[in-house]
């Protein structure tokens, strides 16, 4: 997939609008795919959940106490799609012919 998210807006509870450089969008639940432990324990409040940032380098959105979020799991939220899985590292590398 490698899609970056060029877009992200805060909605309410634990949801964001999604923009991808694609131009797929939609809304993620992400109380629906974290657990709000450990590395993500800050964003369960949700005024800190709210601080979210694009990381245009990464392609991904992040929280300043390092949390961030894969955008291929969310890009494969947004389109209903799946994540490609590999069974070795030559069939990965044959995706990119």
């Amino acid at each position: 997939m490698l899609k970056d998210i060029i877009e992200v807006i805060p909605h309410k509870k634990y949801q964001l609008y999604l923009k991808f450089e694609d131009g797929k969008e939609g809304i993620v639940d992400i109380n629906q795919l974290i657990e709000f432990t450990g590395i993500f324990a800050p964003l369960k409040d949700l005024n800190y959940f709210k601080t979210v940032k694009l990381n245009a380098e990464w392609g991904t959105i992040h929280w300043d106490n390092g949390a961030d979020l894969d955008p291929d799991v969310l890009y494969s939220v947004v389109t209903n799609q799946s994540i490609p899985t590999y069974r070795n590292l030559e069939e990965y590398e044959k995706s990119w012919s």
